[in-house]
């Protein structure tokens, strides 16, 4: 009985030497593995391994989102860690700043780009005009200068989300929350304007939020000066979902085609639709001009009238029935705030308590 089980122990003791040396073999035959590095993504934050003989800038897309991800490099006084962005014209990292200890966010031109006069003027507009105005909620610009042949920017990070990615996420934004951005954003139009400066492409996706949650307006691209006479009005400019009227009958622009672009932008976060939608862009284009637009609380019956009443003054086809200014727009969204807030306290009491405010619709900029 010991010899049948001294026998099955050294049988067992073979194969198990057996499958080690075959898994050896096996390995050293197979081609030589490349040397990976440890990274994270900065889409989805995960943790993946990354080819270690990346060229610099070279990216691979993360192997659970497929956002673009690339091998950490240092230049200048910065580092770059992770991509939060990447276009055609291209690329915006997150970086830390070496000599202030400090996150930032580095937009970075391709070479091939930078050879373009029209979009290397536009990188300088931006970094200028963005740089020109002290507000809390327009992004800060840190820096501008070329790194072999690239230009960048070095600017404040906002990277928590944007205006954009919460429609998709979500379907539509909170009302409370849209109306806080209006006020927001208005204020920073207003600071522009005050400086003279239109900013042409109000959108989702040029209002992004920080760690803290406060919206930023990015991307003076198409920035100019409000009283420009020699601007271009035969072509448009902007993303057709948000633009005004006024710029499509190539009349002239002024802050009121931005109030309409932040008007249309609000529309589409608290409803989940664009202002208007079609099959063609040609469409969509010729709705601004010549379609009545749906109230907002049509669209969604829970948003409430004053809201509702301030975005459809915002949007009128004439600039001339719009609010005459910022002030008279932030006072209007910040009314429709204060009285959505007493709705929602009223809802919270029990029967017997009660909120004193002005009745609902009956807001002052109503006409």
């Amino acid at each position: 009985m010991c010899d049948v089980l001294r026998h099955s122990i050294q049988s067992s003791l073979v194969l198990a030497n057996s499958d080690v040396n075959l898994h050896t073999v096996s390995s050293a035959e197979s081609p030589e593995r490349k040397p990976l590095k440890m990274v994270e993504c900065g889409g989805c934050r995960s943790k993946i391994f990354i080819p270690a003989d990346l060229l610099p800038f070279e990216s691979v897309p993360c192997t659970r989102c497929g956002h673009p991800v690339f091998m950490p490099m240092k230049f200048r006084q910065f580092e770059l860690r992770s991509i939060i962005a990447s276009g055609g014209m291209g690329t915006v990292y997150r970086a830390w700043d070496l000599m202030l200890n400090r996150e930032v966010a580095v937009k970075m031109l391709k070479k091939e780009m930078a050879a373009d006069e029209e979009v290397l003027a536009s990188f300088y507009r931006e970094a200028r005009a963005s740089a020109s105005l002290n507000h809390t909620n327009i992004i800060h610009i840190y820096t501008f200068d070329e790194f072999e042949g690239q230009p960048y920017l070095v600017m404040e990070l906002a990277d928590t989300d944007s205006l954009d990615q919460m429609i998709e996420r979500d379907g539509r934004v909170d009302e409370y929350t849209v109306l806080g951005v209006a006020v927001k954003i208005a204020s920073a139009l207003d600071t522009a304007l005050k400086r003279n400066l239109l900013h042409r492409d109000i959108k989702p996706g040029n209002i992004l939020f920080n760690a803290e949650r406060e919206p930023k307006l990015v991307d003076f691209g198409l920035a100019r000066e409000a009283e420009d006479e020699s601007a271009d009005q035969s072509v448009i400019w902007g993303t057709p979902y948000y633009v005004a009227p006024e710029k499509i009958r190539r009349e002239r622009e002024n802050f009121h085609s931005d109030m309409y672009s932040l008007g249309g932008t609000l529309y589409h976060a608290i409803t989940g639709h664009v202002p208007f939608e079609a099959p063609t862009v040609e469409e969509v284009i010729s709705a601004h001009v010549n379609t009545p637009l749906t109230p907002p609380d049509q669209v969604v019956p829970e948003i409430t009238a004053p809201t509702s009443d301030a975005l459809m003054i915002a949007m009128a086809k004439n600039p001339h029935e719009r609010f005459r200014t910022y002030d008279e727009f932030i006072m209007a969204f910040t009314a429709a705030r204060s009285q959505l807030l007493v709705q929602q306290l009223r809802a919270q009491q029990q029967p017997g308590e009660g909120v004193e405010a002005e009745e609902p619709g009956k807001g002052w900029w109503r006409r």
